[in-house]
């Protein structure tokens, strides 16, 4: 039989390319190990139309690689994929229809308002709140906001640099990941991680700089609250139609418990990335993980 050839597509051209290019290394020699034949590809360098692979390993982060026009490509080239499909994709990269999924689907989240360009600023919510881009991912763009005078100033940066935005109240509580990996056809919850960024917020340099988190893994967290989130996690990630993988970062709130912040469909494969992490937890080696991805993604195939 013909060996598999595994097209890893890692880089892109978001403002995330340097993780999705570690991310997408990692992983091409997982498999290798594995013993498949693997590909690396790059979008932001190499042809997509002609890739000469049997199913694509999806490792790109942020617009083009999460938002859905990576998967559509691919579906409509009939190539098998690892992830989530064109819809969740579009849902889980836009904050906004997220939070409008999370809603519909009374699923606890942080409330929020919409900025745009095109309409007169006005605050809201209470102070203090975080403005984030709609579409963007790993934190960037993302900013903590206390005063009005800030607000009106950092509000007409992002708007002018991303178009609309979200504002969102903070939410002050323990901050967690909670994992759902597919593994032979099974939906497996991982043990949760809790984030003690040394920064303010688990912002892009806490994420990937060594020694600017503290992770604790297991969470340090209740019987019962472990239980709600991990149940959270995976209803969040059944509402939207995900596949084979999802993280979604949570904060819970002493009193109201976990809050949903949103929903990562193509979580980070990095050395410093949660999702392995929370697999080692759960005994499950990096390359048995990218093997399970990769096989839920030709099982659907089949």
């Amino acid at each position: 039989m013909k060996p598999i050839t595994v097209g890893v597509i890692c880089g892109g051209f978001s403002g995330e390319r340097a993780v999705s290019l570690r991310s997408g290394r990692n992983i091409a020699d997982a498999l290798r190990r594995k013993g498949y034949d693997v590909k690396e590809i790059d979008p932001a360098v190499d042809s997509l139309l002609d890739m000469g692979i049997d199913v694509a390993f999806i490792a790109l982060h942020g617009p083009i690689g999460e938002d859905g026009t990576i998967q559509a490509l691919l579906d409509h080239l009939h190539i098998p994929y690892t992830g989530s499909g064109v819809t969740a994709s579009v849902i889980g990269m836009n904050k906004l229809i997220s939070k409008w999924a999370f809603v519909h689907h009374q699923i606890p989240t942080a409330a929020f308002q919409v900025i745009s360009p095109d309409v007169p600023l006005e605050l809201t919510l209470a102070l203090p709140v975080i403005v984030k881009p709609v579409s963007e991912g790993s934190s960037l763009g993302v900013e903590i906001v206390d005063t009005l005078d800030q607000f009106e100033r950092v509000a007409n940066a992002a708007t002018s640099k991303y178009g609309v935005c979200l504002v969102e109240e903070m939410v002050v509580g323990t901050e967690i990941t909670v994992s759902v990996i597919e593994q032979s056809g099974a939906l497996v919850v991982l043990p949760i991680l809790e984030l003690r960024p040394k920064n303010r917020f688990y912002d892009y340099e806490a994420k990937y700089t060594d020694g600017k988190t503290e992770f604790v893994l297991p969470a340090e967290l209740s019987e019962e609250m472990t239980a709600t989130a991990k149940a959270l996690g995976l209803k969040v990630h059944q509402a939207l139609g995900c596949r084979g993988m999802s993280r979604t970062d949570m904060i819970v709130d002493p009193t109201k418990g976990p809050v949903v912040l949103e929903i990562n469909t193509i979580p980070g494969m990095t050395d410093l990335s949660d999702l392995p992490a929370q697999a080692r937890c759960a005994g499950l080696s990096f390359d048995e993980v990218v093997e399970g991805m990769l096989k839920s993604a030709l099982q659907r195939e089949g």
